[in-house]
């Protein structure tokens, strides 16, 4: 395990997580996922899923998705790049409620190995092991990777959060853009 960001121009894996649930959900993750391609090589990108909104419940349901981004920008420096992609899709932080309805939301998971926690960001991502919405689509493009406090795999955390088959796995589903309403 390592706090230290890899020094400049390594490359490093991170694992981006993205949502929305107002517009067009499908088009604004698309380009989105586009928009991550200027930051590095996007090796793996995970099926859409419709999800219930967590906290603030009267609002539209979100489409998630993670991604496995190839980047030589520190970890800080892709934070700044993913809160400017969110601004470039309509998502204004400072005038938003904290958990509401978003345009784009962009989460970095984690960050190769590191481990670090400073005002404006901590790695890995402090809700990833809660969140079924980040992590069934992260086991989906990569179950053995670890999270590198715990050791766990995705798959292990995911087995761990909520059995499937339960009534809160409902409000999960793999999404189907050609069943999708207008």
């Amino acid at each position: 395990m390592s706090n230290v960001s890899p020094q400049c121009g390594d490359t490093t894996t991170a694992y981006i997580a993205l949502g929305s649930n107002l517009g067009d959900r499908e088009a604004t993750l698309r380009s989105a996922i586009a928009a991550l391609r200027q930051l590095g090589p996007v090796e793996a990108a995970s099926s859409f899923y419709e999800t219930a909104p967590v906290g603030i419940t009267e609002q539209p349901e979100f489409l998630n998705a993670v991604v496995l981004l190839r980047t030589t920008l520190p970890p800080q420096e892709l934070m700044a790049a993913l809160l400017l992609v969110e601004q470039q899709h309509g998502r204004d932080r400072s005038a938003s409620v904290p958990k509401g309805p978003r345009t784009l939301d962009l989460d970095l998971l984690s960050y190769g190995d590191v481990v670090m926690e400073t005002p404006t960001l901590t790695l890995p991502h402090p809700s990833l092991a809660e969140r079924r919405f980040v992590l069934v689509p992260l086991a989906e493009i990569v179950p053995q990777w670890r999270h590198p406090i715990s050791g766990k795999t995705a798959a292990d955390l995911l087995a761990e959060i909520t059995p499937l088959g339960t009534e809160s796995d409902q409000t999960m589903r793999k999404y189907d853009s050609s069943t999708a309403s207008a």
